[in-house]
């Protein structure tokens, strides 16, 4: 079975930084296009970032660009998303996610991921 597991995260001042892990296994990694998300307390998960299958190319959305960088290691069935100049409000519980039938078009859609690990918190103290 797919089994996505985050960790990395923890208590950092602002201004620091963090590099957080996905670990995949159960399907065939080099197929999927990765993404994060983060979800804030009383706050909608939100799109982070993405990686393509081959990892050549990645998107972010605006709150994170330019700080944030997500990489992966097929070999190594892994994602990182390494997070520097970090804010208070970049404090939320953050996961990563794939689906079966994600696109360039559609990854930055919560709905069109089917499968998500359970996340790993980051809290940043002013």
């Amino acid at each position: 079975q797919v089994q996505l597991i985050e960790s990395g995260g923890g208590l950092v001042q602002a201004g620091g930084s963090l590099r957080l892990s996905c670990a995949a296994s159960g399907f065939t990694f080099r197929n999927y296009i990765m993404g994060w998300f983060r979800q804030a307390p009383g706050k909608e998960r939100e799109f982070v970032g993405a990686i393509s299958r081959s990892g050549d190319t990645t998107y972010y959305s605006d709150s994170v660009k330019g700080r944030c960088t997500i990489s992966r290691d097929n070999a190594k069935t892994t994602m990182w998303l390494q997070m520097n100049s970090l804010k208070p409000e970049d404090t939320a519980v953050y996961y990563c996610a794939t689906g079966t039938g994600l696109t360039t078009g559609t990854m930055k859609i919560l709905r069109q991921y089917d499968y998500w690990g359970q996340g790993t918190q980051v809290t940043v103290s002013s």
